[in-house]
């Protein structure tokens, strides 16, 4: 008894970890509380921690001296970290330096035959990627090139987990005054910079600015992961950083750290001042000074006009920038996406569609999987079409900052010439249409995938619908613009016809548009596509996830009509898709196909929410019973009788564009050529 009342009042306090909390402005007093290995100094009088020199293959590691306990309730969740520091990356005067720091999270302060160059001192060939590493950082890297023969140029920042490949990576940038504007940074630049890492358990948030900027509201990374598989109760924190042939004196002015909380703020008037550009040799002479550049004044004309003759005549890489295009989100360079295209080759492409192609690509400057969707304006187009590619500009820079993860991601974007680029993330399973009907015969989506998908469509409108800033009308929701990504989650994509209007209003448009099959029926009488026609689409939808059979098809066959006469003849589990045989649960089928049906109700106000729909689906209410379905006659059908109140040329229609990307594709586009 006494053993047990032992256990119950102490076991609690020995299972909580202990805070941890410092801050160095300047490392002049501390010496005791870090432990410096190979080339780290500080630099005195200064009390800036210098991590490595202009030396070549040099590594360099402070960390501080005591552990930091980093798991907790017996290693079943990590505990949360806040960080923030102030690093100076100084190449040498012989030009671009190399390699970059991390800021590391280690079981251990030594790094036995850890490597230079690339591996920033952390890692080595032999134990890249090893699981037994237990290692976290996070990589201010500025030569790109790992794996590679070659290096290049890579100013990026990256999340890294037991090696050196990046988990997700960006190229240095920061959001500007709390809008979706960006500016480019240069890690190598000299100049200061402030950088904030903080997780709570669920996300790994890593934000950077100059250290005169304010910190940005929005962070450039936001990584979701738990990293309790991936540490040990007890952990290192500190910086690591190295060179290889090319090389960078890499500084550290002031560090913060707490595990409890926000990390302490940096008083900046303390801070060291940042070191100036270190210099190699001594000054040549004057003559010589004015020999180079009297050259080099020759070789710049000269380079200049083999540019103009070569690159700017053929207009293969120039890029033709106008005002209204600069508060768009972050825009790419078209020779990147030439290179990670393979110049556009027909092997690399994924998707076609009306006016869009999209191609497989790899970024070089990441090596991040992408999917690129080129929209080429047709040469029929005239200057009337400008203000309309200035809107879809702006309802890029919109939709551009939509964010959820059931929602394909736009990374941003890029213009050359008649052509414009959307970049987004690679999605390898492709759409939900081709898992249903062009998959091989050997794969079937089971009931639980059908119901995880169905449910992940429901939260993405929502979403769209009520939780943004702006009311979102996605206008074409269908199989083929729903994408599967490699763990079968959901992502809606292809806001191509989507519109945007405020909260409490209304918005109208004259041209139906959409797929025949999802279009709802009112879109024929008054043209006002709104959030209930895309609750119609999405009954539609669920109608075919469950019964494996598309909306409409060449034989006049409606399926909305279908489940319908299934219904009312008292067997609507006749829908049920065969190559399911029994392996479903009977109350979720009939729930799906009597929502469906519920969402497809010819009357718009009958129609619920998609708010209602998920409350549905999660068993939080139940679904109302479903009346005036008898007034229609279903021999006659209810969406056969709408098609036939519809011409064919009043509908613009939707393109699939591609199996493995949702995009944006505005239809503009179309109706400019077509109409």
């Amino acid at each position: 008894m006494a053993f047990l009342l032992f256990c119950f009042i102490f076991f609690p306090v020995v299972a909580q970890p202990q805070p941890t909390s410092f801050i160095f402005n300047g490392f002049n007093t501390s010496e005791s509380k870090l432990t410096l290995d190979g080339a780290s100094t500080i630099s005195r009088p200064s009390g800036a921690l210098k991590l490595t020199n202009k030396s070549s293959y040099t590594i360099g590691h402070a960390f501080y001296s005591e552990p930091i306990q980093i798991l907790m309730d017996n290693s079943s969740s990590s505990s949360s970290f806040s960080t923030t520091f102030v690093l100076v990356i100084v190449p040498s005067s012989s030009g671009r330096g190399g390699h970059g720091l991390a800021f590391t999270l280690s079981p251990s302060k030594q790094f036995p035959g850890a490597a230079a160059k690339h591996y920033m001192g952390i890692f080595s060939p032999e134990n890249d990627g090893s699981p037994s590493n237990y290692i976290f950082a996070v990589e201010f890297d500025t030569v790109n090139g790992y794996n590679n023969a070659v290096d290049s140029d890579g100013n990026h920042v990256g999340i890294n987990i037991n090696g050196m490949y990046s988990n997700v990576s960006r190229p240095a940038y920061y959001f500007i005054d709390n809008t979706d504007r960006t500016e480019d940074m240069v890690l190598e630049s000299g100049d200061p910079i402030q950088a904030w890492i903080e997780y709570d358990g669920k996300f790994v948030n890593v934000t950077i600015c100059p250290l005169n900027v304010s910190k940005p509201s929005k962070p450039l990374i936001s990584y979701a992961v738990d990293l309790t598989p991936f540490v040990q109760e007890t952990m290192y924190v500190g910086f690591s950083a190295s060179t290889g042939e090319k090389s960078s004196s890499h500084f550290i002015l002031g560090w913060s750290f707490s595990t409890n909380g926000t990390a302490p703020p940096l008083d900046v008037s303390e801070l060291p001042m940042a070191p100036s550009k270190e210099k190699v040799g001594s000054s040549p002479d004057r003559r010589v000074i004015g020999l180079i550049a009297a050259l080099s004044t020759v070789t710049v004309l000269l380079l200049g006009i083999l540019f103009y003759f070569t690159l700017y005549k053929r207009n293969i890489w120039f890029e033709n920038l106008e005002d209204w295009e600069l508060d768009c989100p972050h825009r790419f360079r078209y020779k990147d996406l030439y290179t990670a295209t393979k110049g556009f080759n027909q092997s690399e492409i994924i998707g076609v569609g009306g006016f869009a192609t999209v191609y497989k690509g790899v970024l070089p400057t990441t090596g991040t999987e992408v999917a690129v969707k080129k929209i080429t304006q047709t040469q029929t187009q005239t200057q009337s079409s400008i203000k309309g590619v200035r809107e879809f500009v702006a309802e890029i820079e919109s939709l551009g900052r939509l964010r959820h993860k059931n929602l394909v991601y736009l990374q941003g974007w890029c213009k050359q010439k008649n052509d414009l680029l959307l970049i987004y993330d690679y999605i390898p399973n492709g759409s939900l249409h081709s898992l249903l009907f062009h998959h091989k015969q050997s794969f079937v989506l089971s009931w639980e995938q059908r119901f995880n998908i169905i449910k992940g469509i429901a939260a993405g409108l929502v979403y769209l619908h009520e939780e943004w800033e702006l009311v979102v009308v996605h206008r074409d929701v269908k199989s083929s613009n729903v994408l599967i990504d490699a763990d079968m989650n959901v992502r809606l994509g292809d806001f191509g016809l989507a519109r945007l209007y405020d909260h409490g209003t209304d918005w109208h448009t004259t041209n139906v548009v959409g797929t025949i099959g999802y279009i709802a029926p009112e879109l024929a009488r008054n043209g006002k596509a709104s959030t209930s026609s895309d609750v119609f689409a999405y009954g539609v939808l669920l109608l075919e996830i469950v019964s494996g059979r598309k909306p409409v098809d060449s034989r006049s066959f409606f399926l909305v009509d279908w489940v319908i006469e299934c219904h009312q003849m008292g067997r609507v589990l006749d829908a049920i898709d065969p190559k399911l045989d029994s392996g479903y649960v009977v109350e979720e089928v009939k729930l799906v196909l009597l929502l469906g049906l519920l969402c497809c109700h010819p009357k718009p106000g009958i129609r619920p929410s998609m708010r209602k729909i998920v409350r549905y689906l999660n068993g939080d209410e139940h679904l109302p019973s479903i009346d005036n379905w008898e007034s229609f006659d279903s021999r006659d059908g209810i969406y056969s009788m709408f098609l036939g109140t519809i011409s064919s040329r009043s509908i613009t229609k939707s393109y699939p564009t591609s199996s493995s990307i949702g995009g944006i594709l505005d239809p503009r586009f179309r109706l400019i050529s077509t109409h």
